[in-house]
C-alpha cells in the first residue's frame, strides 16, 4: 500500500510538500476533492487521482479533474455546503478564474471544512505572471494560512479544515513553488474518519445571493472576520522565535531563509523573529506588542510589501515609533525617507544569500559574502531554451500553418506546450494573456487589423475556457481560423485527463466529449480534423480553412508522444540522413528544429536515441534524403 495511506501514526516519511498536503487532507477526513492542474500545485491532485485509481477500496474520497478552476470551486462549494470536507486545488492564476464564486462563497459560507489551495509562483518558473495571492484573502475576507515547510504543510492542512468548520467559511492555503516542491521528513498522524454522504438543508435566505440576502450575509462575513482575527491572535502558527533588541517579521518560505541566516550570522540572541503562519486576518495585537519590544524591524516577504504596509499602518495607529525596513522607504512615525536593503525586491523569489545580506546590512552585522567560484577559463554553458519534444505533433502543425500563411499572419496563442511556438524557428506566438485568450483575442485582432489571424489553443485549454470565446466569435461573425491542437491529454502539467480524453484507455469511466461534434454544435460552419504528421493533406486542409470567410476551425489530432508511450505503446524506427543525397538545404533544421536533429560539418544529422520516427523531416526534405533506419536482419 502507498505510504500516504498508512494508518500508522508517529512514523516519519520523506515527503514532497504537495504530498504532505495530501496526507494532511487524509488525516483531516477528506471526502471531496476537485481541481484544475497547474504547476506548482499539480502533484496534489495527481496524487489524489493516483491513490483513488490504485486503491479504490482503501480511499473513500471523491475526486475529479474539473474543466476549469471556477467549475472546481463551484463543484466543491456544493459538496462543502452539503456537509462534506472538501479540498479544491489550483495555481495562483487559477484563482483569478475562480474569483467570481470565491467572493460570494465567502458570504454564504460552508457547513464542513473547505480548504482552497492557491499555489503562487515567485520568479515565474511556469506562469504568465507573478501575482501575490495574499491579496485575495484581503479581498474576500477569508482566512489565509502560509506554511513554510512540508511538515507545516501537512499540519496546516489539517488545521485549515478545523478552522474552516469553526468559522463556517472556506480557508485559503497559500503556498509557493519552493514549499510545494521541497522535501522533508513528515510525522504522520492518524487517518481521519470520512463522512462520505452529505445532506443539503434548504435555506434560500442564506444561499441564494440576491441583494436582499447578500446585505445580511456581508454583515455575517464581517463577524466571521472578527472571529478569525481573535483566533489569529492566539494561533500557534503565529509564533515568536529567538530574542533580541531587533526584530524580523516574515511568512511562508522566507521563514526558513531568515532562521538559517540568523544562525549563520550568529545573531540568534540579537534578533527575534515573528513568523506569521496564520497570516490573515493579521494578529494586530500580537504585532503591536512585537513592534514595541524592538528598536528596528526588517520585513522579509516575497513579492508585494503586504506585511510591511500592514505593519506600518499598525505602528501609525498605535503610535509606535519603531523603524520598519523592507521594500519601501518611509519611516512610519517620522514620515522621512530611510534606506531600505537594496536586496529586497518586489520581483522574483528570495534565496538564503540575499536574505543573509539584507539582515546583515539592516542591523549592521559583520558579514563577508563568500567569493563566487571562479569560472575563468571555462567555456560558457550552451543555451537550452524550452523546446517541443522530439516528434511533438504541434511542430508539424506549426510547419503546415506557416507553409500556408507565412509569417505575416497574426498568431494569438494560449497556455500550454504550444506556447513553445514562441521561439525561432517557429515564431508563431504573437499574443498571450491567459487561458482561453487566444480565441477571444483573435476576434479583436482580426476586426482591428483586417489581417489574417490564426489562433492556437490546446484541447484541455479549449475545454477550460476556449469554448465561450468561440461562441462569441460565431455569434459576432468574426473572421479568423482557430487551430485546436488535440494531443489527447493535458500535456504541459503532467498528462491529466480532460473532457476530450478517451479515458477508457486510462481505466476511467468518465464520458468522452468529442471536440469536433462540440465545435459543430457551437455553430462553426467550416470544421476539419487533420492528422498533422500527414503533411501534404494537413497543408491542403489548412489552406481551405484559411480561405474560408468567417470562423473556421482546424482540429489537429495526434497523441502526445510521451502520453502515447503510456496508453498506446508501439514500436518505432528512427530516421537517418543519407549523406550522398543531402544537399545542405537544411529545411529540416531551419523550419522545424526538432531536438533530435543537429549539424555536423554543415550537414544535418539525426540522433537515433532521440528520434521517434514521426517522419516530419522526411516529408519536408526537398532531396528525399531522410529515410528510416534499416532494421537489423
Amino acid at each position: 500500500m502507498d505510504r500516504l495511506l498508512s494508518p500508522t501514526s508517529g512514523k516519519r516519511h520523506l515527503l514532497l510538500g504537495n504530498e504532505a498536503i495530501v496526507r494532511g487532507a487524509l488525516e483531516a477526513g477528506l471526502a471531496f476533492a476537485t481541481c484544475y492542474p497547474g504547476t506548482p500545485s499539480s502533484e496534489v491532485p495527481d496524487t489524489l487521482y493516483r491513490l483513488k485509481k490504485q486503491y479504490p477500496d482503501k480511499v473513500q474520497y471523491y475526486f475529479e479533474y474539473s474543466t476549469n478552476e471556477k467549475v472546481a470551486l463551484e463543484c466543491g462549494a456544493g459538496a462543502a455546503v452539503a456537509g462534506l470536507r472538501t479540498l479544491v486545488t489550483m495555481k495562483h492564476v487559477g484563482l483569478n478564474v475562480a474569483a467570481d464564486p470565491l467572493m460570494t462563497l465567502a458570504y454564504t459560507g460552508v457547513n464542513a471544512g473547505m480548504v482552497i489551495l492557491t499555489a503562487d509562483d515567485p520568479s515565474l518558473f511556469s506562469s504568465q505572471n507573478e501575482q501575490d495571492n495574499r491579496f485575495y484573502a484581503r479581498l474576500s475576507g477569508m482566512p489565509m494560512l502560509e506554511p513554510s515547510s512540508p511538515s507545516e504543510l501537512k499540519e496546516m492542512t489539517k488545521y485549515a479544515f478545523d478552522l474552516s468548520e469553526e468559522l463556517k467559511t472556506p480557508v485559503l492555503l497559500r503556498t509557493t513553488t519552493r514549499v510545494n516542491h521541497a522535501r522533508e521528513p513528515v510525522t504522520f498522524g492518524r487517518l481521519g474518519k470520512v463522512k462520505t454522504t452529505g445532506e443539503f438543508v434548504k435555506a434560500p435566505m442564506n444561499y441564494v445571493t440576491v441583494p436582499a440576502v447578500s446585505r445580511n450575509l456581508h454583515l455575517r462575513l464581517l463577524k466571521v472576520y472578527d472571529q478569525a482575527q481573535a483566533i489569529s491572535e492566539r494561533s500557534p502558527w503565529n509564533r515568536i522565535v529567538g530574542r533580541g533588541r531587533w526584530g524580523i517579521v516574515t511568512s511562508g518560505v522566507s521563514v526558513n531563509y531568515v532562521l538559517d541566516a540568523l544562525d549563520e550570522l550568529g545573531a540568534k540572541n540579537q534578533v527575534k523573529v515573528l513568523c506569521l503562519g496564520q497570516s490573515w486576518p493579521l494578529p494586530e495585537k500580537k504585532i503591536a506588542r512585537f513592534l514595541k519590544s524592538v528598536e528596528k524591524v526588517l520585513v522579509v516577504e516575497e513579492l508585494e510589501p503586504v506585511l510591511e504596509n500592514a505593519l506600518r499602518a499598525i505602528a501609525q495607529e498605535k503610535g509606535i515609533g519603531v523603524e520598519i525596513v523592507g521594500k519601501s522607504r518611509k519611516h512610519p512615525a517620522k514620515s522621512v525617507d530611510i534606506e531600505p536593503p537594496k536586496f529586497l525586491s518586489r520581483a522574483f523569489e528570495y534565496n538564503p544569500r540575499l536574505v543573509r545580506q539584507a539582515i546583515a546590512k539592516t542591523f549592521g552585522l559583520d558579514y563577508t559574502a563568500p567569493k563566487p567560484v571562479s569560472t575563468k577559463g571555462l567555456p560558457p554553458l550552451p543555451g537550452r531554451p524550452p523546446n517541443l519534444c522530439p516528434g511533438c505533433p504541434h511542430r508539424a502543425t506549426y510547419y503546415a500553418v506557416k507553409e500556408v500563411v507565412g509569417s505575416e499572419a497574426i498568431f494569438p496563442t494560449d497556455i500550454g506546450c504550444y506556447t513553445l511556438g514562441l521561439l525561432p524557428p517557429i515564431q508563431m506566438a504573437d499574443f498571450l494573456i491567459c487561458m482561453g485568450s487566444s480565441v477571444s483575442s483573435a476576434g479583436g485582432l482580426a476586426r482591428a487589423t483586417g489581417k489574417k489571424v490564426v489562433a492556437f489553443i490546446g484541447d484541455s485549454t479549449f475545454f477550460h475556457s476556449g469554448i465561450t470565446g468561440l461562441v462569441n466569435a460565431v455569434h459576432n461573425n468574426h473572421n479568423f481560423t482557430l487551430v485546436i491542437l488535440d494531443n489527447g491529454t493535458t500535456a504541459m502539467t503532467g498528462h491529466q485527463p480532460h473532457p476530450g480524453v478517451d479515458t477508457a484507455k486510462l481505466g476511467d469511466s468518465t464520458t468522452h466529449i468529442d471536440i469536433e461534434t462540440l465545435v459543430r454544435g457551437l455553430g462553426v460552419q467550416h470544421v476539419t480534423t487533420i492528422k498533422p504528421l500527414k503533411t501534404r493533406a494537413a497543408i491542403k486542409a489548412i489552406q481551405e480553412a484559411v480561405d474560408y470567410q468567417g470562423v473556421s476551425v482546424v482540429i489537429s489530432r495526434e497523441l502526445c508522444p510521451l502520453f502515447a508511450r503510456r496508453v498506446a505503446p508501439k514500436r518505432y524506427r528512427p530516421f537517418r540522413v543519407v549523406e550522398d543525397k543531402c544537399k545542405g538545404h537544411l529545411d529540416c533544421i531551419n523550419k522545424v528544429a526538432c531536438p533530435a536533429m543537429y549539424l555536423e560539418d554543415g550537414k544535418a544529422r539525426i540522433n537515433p536515441n532521440l528520434c521517434i520516427g514521426c517522419a516530419l523531416c522526411a516529408q519536408i526534405c526537398p532531396e528525399n534524403a531522410i529515410l528510416p533506419v534499416k532494421e537489423a536482419s
